[in-house]
């Protein structure tokens, strides 16, 4: 894997792989859709984390390209027509993307500017450490957007990083948390003034690269360990309610148009 090697594929959004010495870059670029991941996008993602497994990168970084967010969620445009067996696809084709990042035998650290939702929540929470800007906002709001439904893996690592009872809240309530309130209960690591957020995140990286790597690693894998439980739940029937539903048919459609969806429960 050369230095400026990148993961491109066809249609609108990429994701950049880029790496420099003992460090790799990770950008979710769509800044168009507020980096929304695209079903490529996610493909990109698994190809990038298996070049890095086996690569001798240190640390890796993730964050969003164009300053603006850092994913907002996935690419609506992607579920149009969608059926109860593309819903089961889907959250196993995104849990094992999450899987691929959480595996990752270095350091990750999420550099998050702008909205993290959704399924950029979902990426954050598969990183080891996450810098945010005063701007950047965290949350799953589907309950309130789509009416689709999250994995028990993303919100398993969900409980297991702010506690069950906040989790539960921002769920069931469809809220977001700004930056510092996502650092107060434990789901950002630092919050960093955007004017010194490319200097934090060098430092960051230069510092846990000198640190002994087989100790990360072994931090690392225990974490995976432990949280594996979470993913050993079978939830296809949940994705089946959801996906396959009017409801989730009207969300998308609602989006789309830019109004509020009209729920029946159906």
């Amino acid at each position: 894997m050369s230095a400026g090697g990148a993961v491109r594929g066809d249609g609108e959004g990429r994701v950049e792989l880029r790496v420099d010495g003992d460090f790799a870059q990770l950008t979710l670029a769509n800044p168009d859709r507020l980096n929304a991941l695209t079903f490529t996008m996610y493909d990109q993602l698994t190809e990038a984390c298996d070049r890095l497994r086996s690569s001798a990168v240190r640390v890796v970084s993730i964050r969003g390209a164009g300053g603006k967010a850092f994913a907002a969620g996935t690419d609506i445009a992607g579920f149009a027509g969608f059926d109860a067996d593309d819903g089961v696809a889907y959250e196993h084709r995104t849990a094992a993307v999450l899987d691929a990042l959480a595996g990752l035998p270095m350091p990750v650290i999420a550099a998050v500017e702008g909205p993290a939702v959704g399924a950029g929540l979902a990426l954050t929470l598969a990183c080891d450490l996450v810098l945010a800007t005063p701007d950047a906002v965290f949350g799953a709001p589907v309950a309130r957007t789509l009416g689709n439904c999250l994995s028990p893996g993303i919100i398993g690592r969900l409980y297991a990083t702010v506690g069950r009872a906040r989790a539960r809240q921002l769920l069931m309530t469809a809220t977001t948390l700004d930056a510092q309130g996502a650092r107060d209960c434990g789901l950002v690591t630092e919050v960093v003034a955007r004017d010194r957020l490319d200097g934090h995140l060098a430092d960051t990286r230069r510092r846990l690269a000198a640190l002994a790597p087989l100790t990360l690693r072994a931090f690392k894998e225990v974490d995976r360990r432990l949280m594996r439980c979470f993913d050993q739940i079978d939830a296809d029937d949940l994705y089946r309610m959801c996906y396959g539903s009017r409801d989730f048919s009207e969300g998308v459609a609602a989006f789309a148009e830019k109004r509020a969806p009209e729920w029946q429960g159906r």
